[in-house]
């Protein structure tokens, strides 16, 4: 077994300012600790060192009420430390969770039962641009289709814009709900008129696809992600309604530059800037995207 290289996870301090109750972070992962739960693919970089408990406190400081976790790809479709994670969460907790399209009806019923209301499928290459080890890609989507149907399982997607374009006939074949993660990895160099980012823009408003508004993975210009504002500002107008907020907690392979969940809280609303929209995007469309509103766990 390859042993994984670890840093220390970075916990949020605490701000005065309180989110409406029923807040939701959309898109968190938990690792560790190693000895229990190895990964399937080990990078070779270190990764946060972010079991279940110091999640939970993460939410606790940041005055979050609820958390979306997301199987990472390093975990290839291993899910035993996401279910007990949803198992400690209980009510509060959401998975979005890994599968291939062998997976049995049975299994797939299990894991929703659990609390997985979404599966993930990702076509982002490693730093390198090599495929990543333990992704699974659009091409399976087809496959588990059906079963996802009928249990309401989301479609998130994580890939660069311009393959999240060209892929868009396997994404939204299904009918499914579909989520950008990480706003479509778009390019803040590629300016607000860039074919890809109109074409996003236009499936937000016909309400075709649900974004998620973390920044972490689009800008490197911390602490205030200026860059990305005109971008999520857009998006926001186009239809909030779709808007989903995500801290991207444990913030892996960031080098030492991880930001503060609580900063990434006061920067999302200060672009929301309008109480009804941030009760939307904070707490009732995570809500219904996400089944919190239905008894699934």
């Amino acid at each position: 077994m390859v042993e994984t290289k670890s840093i220390p996870a970075v916990l949020p301090t605490h701000f005065e300012r309180k989110l409406p109750v029923g807040s939701c972070d959309t898109h968190n992962h938990i690792f560790g600790p190693f000895d229990r739960f190895p990964l399937d693919y080990p990078p070779d970089y270190a990764i946060p060192l972010a079991p279940i408990d110091q999640y939970i406190q993460m939410l606790d400081i940041a005055g979050i009420d609820r958390g979306v976790l997301v199987q990472p790809s390093q975990q290839d479709c291993t899910m035993h430390i996401l279910h007990e994670a949803l198992l400690v969460g209980g009510g509060r907790l959401r998975g979005v969770g890994a599968a291939r399209a062998g997976i049995s009806e049975n299994r797939l019923e299990n894991m929703h039962a659990s609390g997985v209301v979404g599966l993930r499928f990702v076509e982002a290459p490693t730093p390198t641009g090599q495929p990543r080890p333990g992704a699974i890609g659009f091409d399976e989507i087809a496959g588990l289709s059906t079963r996802m149907q009928s249990l309401d399982l989301s479609i998130n997607v994580w890939a660069k814009l311009p393959t999240l374009i060209q892929s868009l006939d396997k994404i939204l074949a299904p009918r499914l709900p579909v989520v950008f993660e990480h706003m479509g990895m778009l390019d803040v160099t590629a300016g607000l008129e860039d074919q890809g980012f109109r074409t996003m823009v236009e499936l937000v408003k016909e309400g075709r696809i649900w974004i998620k508004l973390s920044v972490c993975r689009c800008s490197t210009a911390a602490p205030d992600y200026a860059d990305l504002r005109p971008y999520a500002e857009a998006l926001i107008e186009a239809n909030p309604d779709r808007m989903l907020w995500g801290s991207d907690w444990p913030f892996i392979r960031m080098g030492g530059n991880e930001p503060n969940v609580s900063r990434l809280v006061e920067l999302a609303r200060d672009w929301i800037a309008d109480a009804n929209i941030e009760q939307k995007i904070f707490v009732d469309n995570p809500a219904n995207l996400y089944q919190f509103d239905r008894g699934v766990a």
